[in-house]
């Protein structure tokens, strides 16, 4: 009944995201230390993902892994106080850190959108967010069952938590982090249907508890 339940759940989400369209990202290459990239990458250059399910063809997916939860958080209005445009971020190379990229969201003409920093960032200011399981097959290896709670303090990681489990949890706790929301779920402040790749034996939600979007 619970795993019916689920199912119907998810399938009036996918109903949703259908009908969603995503914006287009726009990366540019802002530093390459040593004039050296596999992919041939050097400053100024720019590429455009449809959106942050298609990036361009032979695009680097080492960047894209070190990217996404920075590409999930701007499509879901996700903005980034540290930054001059709040809708972009930096992020870095993951071999070696000679290479970082900029990411910024298009509108629909294409042109970058720009929300300017109202004012210097005193800090981190850490959401409190709640991972909780919402289905179990009852085979997971950690003993997970529906109900199952842990409470985190913005991207503090909880303690002997499934490492396998925590890398499809780790976009959606950054993105919330910093203000993502999601239309298409009852709750826009929370994310469920975050599924173990290990058979899909668990599922979990995400629910930002404290300073909502």
């Amino acid at each position: 009944m619970e795993q019916n339940h689920c199912d119907h759940n998810q399938k009036q989400k996918d109903l949703k995201l259908v009908r969603t369209k995503f914006p287009k990202l726009k990366f540019t290459v802002i530093k390459n230390d040593d004039n050296f990239c596999y992919h041939h990458y050097k400053v100024g250059d720019e590429f455009i993902l449809d959106d942050f399910t298609h990036a361009p063809k032979h695009f680097c997916l080492a960047v894209v892994h070190a990217a996404f939860p920075c590409m999930h958080a701007l499509t879901f209005g996700g903005r980034f106080p540290f930054m001059e445009n709040t809708a972009s971020i930096n992020t870095t190379c993951p071999d070696g850190g000679k290479m970082a990229f900029k990411i910024e969201v298009l509108d629909e003409q294409g042109n970058v959108i720009v929300e300017p920093r109202k004012e210097s960032p005193k800090g981190p200011n850490p959401r409190k967010m709640l991972i909780e399981v919402e289905y179990s097959d009852d085979t997971c290896t950690y003993g997970y069952k529906p109900g199952d709670k842990w409470e985190v303090d913005g991207l503090r990681t909880p303690g002997n938590f499934c490492g396998a489990a925590y890398h499809l949890l780790f976009p959606v706790l950054f993105e919330m982090n910093f203000g993502a929301t999601f239309s298409f779920e009852k709750d826009s402040n929370c994310k469920t249907g975050i599924t173990c790749p290990d058979g899909g034996k668990v599922k979990f939600k995400v629910t930002r508890l404290e300073g909502d979007a």
